[in-house]
């Protein structure tokens, strides 16, 4: 391809499949977790969907790699690859500060004014006379049930270190991709990947826990959905973070990337980074605070 020269992808079906597979898996959960009357058909129609999210992953890997192979692109679509990360992660950051905005909505707003602070006096008499402006709330009239929170300092730091250790795991993949160190790449890699599964396990077990022993569910009034939409959306990242892990692993072992040419690399250490700094902030302001 001459240099000047910029490559214009196929047609791809791999959007329509991806698309397909979140309406899928969206609306298996919203039926699994909200009880409806076809509600025994919602954790299929999640895994289905999970399933086509995860066959279009491979699938669109498969034809970028293929086309990165052959040469296809050049540095205006590096640039435009790069240009792109950005604007995702850019949209993912966006995508969690709605969360934690709600969360620190309902903690320093909406909860005080339930009981009676601020302009909230009149509804507390009228609705919750007896309701205690207390964090976490079960909400009034203890419509959620009684329930406790997870210990911050079990589970969820040990996840934080785990987390932590991948950040710097993949930060040396990175420097051996520099050296073209191919094992210690594959080590670092395989590392990496492994911590993120690991930090999967720890969080399904943490999920168990807290539904069997702790009586903390999505219907635990607000404190219960805020803690696991946050934690549960950070837990999908860190799944496809992990499948990305293990597709950049098995490019270096068949000899992919070289020191002046691996945004592959690259993008999905943005992304791995991202996810160690959103789990820094859940730690603090939903386990700890």
């Amino acid at each position: 391809m001459a240099q000047g020269s910029y490559y214009v992808p196929h047609q791809a079906r791999w959007p329509i499949v991806g698309s397909i597979g979140l309406f899928l898996m969206v609306s298996g959960f919203a039926n699994w977790m909200n009880g409806g009357n076809t509600a025994g058909i919602g954790p299929w129609m999640a895994a289905a969907g999970a399933a086509t999210v995860i066959l279009m992953m491979f699938g669109w890997f498969a034809d970028v790699i293929r086309e990165s192979e052959q040469g296809l692109y050049n540095s205006k679509v590096d640039a435009s690859f790069r240009q792109g990360m950005i604007w995702f992660i850019f949209s993912e950051v966006m995508f969690f500060a709605a969360f934690f905005g709600a969360l620190f909505y309902a903690r320093m707003f909406a909860v005080p004014w339930l009981g009676g602070a601020g302009t909230g006096a009149m509804t507390n008499e009228l609705l919750y006379p007896g309701f205690q402006a207390t964090w976490p709330t079960n909400g009034p009239a203890n419509v959620g049930g009684e329930f406790q929170t997870v210990p911050a300092f079990d589970v969820p730091l040990i996840n934080t270190l785990i987390l932590l250790t991948s950040g710097w795991t993949i930060t040396m993949a990175h420097w051996a991709l520099k050296k073209m160190n191919r094992a210690a790449l594959v080590f670092w890699m395989l590392a990496t990947a492994a911590l993120g599964a690991i930090f999967l396990f720890y969080q399904v077990e943490e999920y168990i826990h807290a539904y069997q022993d702790l009586g903390l569910t999505l219907g635990s009034g607000i404190y219960g959905s805020t803690f696991f939409m946050l934690t549960g959306f950070h837990g999908m990242h860190v799944t496809v973070g992990t499948i990305m892990l293990l597709v950049i692993a098995f490019r270096c072992m068949k000899g992919h990337f070289k020191p002046d040419h691996h945004f592959g690399f690259e993008a999905v250490a943005w992304y791995w980074h991202f996810v160690d700094v959103v789990w820094l902030g859940l730690f603090l302001f939903v386990y700890v605070v």
